[in-house]
């Protein structure tokens, strides 16, 4: 956590649960394990910038943000506990609403969407409405649409390109594109000539590590220039490069 604040991250990012496709749950009391002495350490050792606790669970949020948490990042955009938009409104501090389709167990076996966009935008439509019915200040939201959570390699790409459309509901965005899969596997069947849907799996190795890092620098920059305000990354070295350029261009955009 201190070596990515070295390297120039706005907020880190804690989680104690995995939301990969098909992850498998963990109750609230491991994941307060795995992340509370992690906030504590982070905050005794003078951590400057604010954490996120990376949660769907409001018991796990409350105690996140008594150790030192600021901003509750919430994959399920308050639909897997009805009690995380009282924490909020409680502290204070920063919401993520992000969309999902079903859950991390199930978000990659439901059949797609034919309008992605607009399934995103009312999704997250609903997530405002209900943070706000609870007492949640608009000042506090900030807005995900779910890269990668329930869409096909087409929606994400389609999304992405949307995004200055989801700006007009009125909140930050963010994205957060960084070595998911569509990136890999889009990659991968540029690499192959003889691609197939049959051989595709087999094939996904040819991506190499700088492959995905220069596709997820590619999709960063293009999710900036299309109006995402924060973008969570794993590389953040790099990543505040391509931030940095990409706001650049979009300064010069503005004159």
């Amino acid at each position: 956590g201190l070596e990515i604040e070295r390297e120039g991250a706005g907020i880190i990012d804690i989680g104690g649960e995995s939301t990969r496709p098909g992850a498998t749950p963990v109750p609230a009391e491991e994941e307060l394990d795995r992340t509370i002495p992690v906030i504590e350490a982070l905050r005794s050792k003078g951590l400057r910038i604010p954490i996120s606790i990376d949660t769907y669970k409001a018991a796990v949020a409350e105690r996140a943000i008594r150790a030192g948490a600021q901003v509750i990042n919430d994959v399920s955009g308050l639909r897997l506990d009805p009690g995380m938009a009282a924490v909020a409104r409680k502290h204070g501090v920063g919401l993520i609403l992000m969309h999902i389709r079903g859950t991390p167990q199930t978000m990659q076996l439901l059949p797609p969407v034919r309008n992605i966009v607009r399934s995103v935008r009312e999704g997250l439509q609903w997530s405002v409405r209900t943070a706000l019915a609870a007492g949640v200040g608009k000042e506090q939201i900030v807005l995900d649409p779910g890269i990668g959570f329930g869409k096909s390699i087409d929606q994400n790409f389609e999304l992405i390109a949307a995004l200055p459309r989801l700006r007009k509901l009125g909140f930050p965005l963010l994205a957060g594109p960084s070595r998911k899969s569509f990136i890999r596997k889009t990659i991968a069947a540029r690499l192959v000539s003889d691609l197939t849907p049959a051989k595709l799996p087999a094939k996904l190795k040819d991506a190499s590590p700088e492959q995905i890092l220069c596709g997820t620098a590619a999709v960063v920059a293009a999710c900036i220039l299309n109006g995402a305000q924060i973008v969570r990354v794993h590389d953040v070295r790099q990543m505040v490069a391509v931030a940095a350029l990409a706001s650049r261009i979009l300064q010069e955009g503005s004159r």
